[in-house]
């Protein structure tokens, strides 16, 4: 790449499977990278280890990767600040991050979720929490382990300042990861976050055992729910076909851990058990209740993640909830 970016020091905040991979991300291509923990024995297990076996088993950390769980060790002269945090708790590491940035540093917002409570998009989190700072959020089709491991792979980085997304995607692109920019900050968030509770249901029909014809219609009917609640909030149609929408999709209705929660559902087990299972923090189980007050407050219907609600937090059996979808009156595609 000729416009490839100069070395930069860039700061990871969260390590988990998704922060860990873009420090290993970033540290491959060069930059000075320090990755943050927000507990001080997770981080010093990671220092002893170089190994993430919590989220990432079996994949080496570079020795020249900086790990601490001092925040403001993390940030110090940081270029580029990035936070694969779960959304519950953007907002409280947010806050500690006032007055502590040097002038000019980049935040990107990597997270694929709402705030609960709020149903807030992560950047409107940090616009609110930090004021006007530059920004990007990162979103796209990213299994971390296969990202990790070194496969081909692809996403989008949105800023509404162009200068921005272009300075992002020669930071973090190369020829195992590839970079679009885009201008549509609301489009790109909500495709990462609204896919989730979608690959929830598809994990619950796997979990029926329904076959490929059953994950198809999650898939097709699930982009247009995704697409019609974030044009109703201010997002391009067009995103939505896109990586951090139909592609970012495809591949959590696939794979992942909210694909995985739905499977677990699907075969009998309740969301207590499943959640009490794994230290992972599933966001499509928030979203899915954050979706749908957002529907009400848009008005518009979620036929799919309605029923995705209804069996998280209202008890519904996974074969009701797909008679529900299957009983709904007849309609034209469009």
């Amino acid at each position: 790449m000729s416009d490839v970016s100069p070395r930069r020091r860039v700061t990871l905040l969260g390590d988990g499977g998704w922060g860990t991979t873009l420090a290993l991300l970033a540290h491959r291509l060069g930059h000075r990278v320090t990755l943050w923990s927000a507990f001080a024995s997770a981080a010093a297990r990671l220092r002893r280890r170089r190994e993430n076996r919590r989220f990432l088993p079996g994949i080496r950390l570079p020795r020249t990767m900086a790990i601490t769980a001092d925040l403001s060790q993390a940030i110090a002269e940081a270029d580029v600040v990035m936070l694969a945090i779960p959304s519950p708790y953007v907002r409280s590491i947010v806050r500690r991050l006032r007055g502590r940035l040097a002038a000019g540093t980049l935040l990107v917002s990597a997270t694929k979720g709402l705030e609960p409570g709020t149903q807030r998009r992560t950047s409107e989190v940090i616009l609110q929490e930090l004021g006007r700072v530059p920004l990007a959020v990162l979103s796209g089709p990213n299994i971390a382990r296969e990202v990790a491991e070194g496969h081909p792979a692809g996403a989008v980085v949105a800023s509404r300042r162009p200068a921005v997304a272009r300075r992002i995607q020669r930071l973090l692109m190369h020829e195992q990861f590839r970079l679009y920019t885009s201008a549509d900050v609301i489009g790109v968030e909500l495709g990462g976050a609204l896919k989730n509770p979608l690959a929830i249901a598809a994990g619950i029909a796997d979990g029926l055992g329904l076959g490929a014809n059953a994950k198809a219609a999650v898939v097709t009917r699930g982009i247009v729910e995704m697409a019609r609640l974030g044009v109703a909030m201010g997002g391009r149609l067009r995103t939505f076909w896109g990586l951090s929408g139909l592609g970012d999709l495809v591949t959590t209705c696939l794979a992942g851990r909210n694909h995985w929660l739905g499977e677990q559902l699907g075969r009998g087990r309740t969301l207590r058990s499943v959640l009490a299972s794994t230290p992972m923090v599933i966001e499509g189980v928030e979203t899915a209740r954050a979706a749908l007050a957002l529907a009400r407050r848009h008005e518009v219907e979620l036929p799919i993640i309605e029923q995705v609600h209804a069996v998280l937090f209202r008890g519904r059996a996974p074969q009701r909830a797909l008679q529900a979808l299957m009983r709904r009156a007849g309609r034209g595609e469009a």
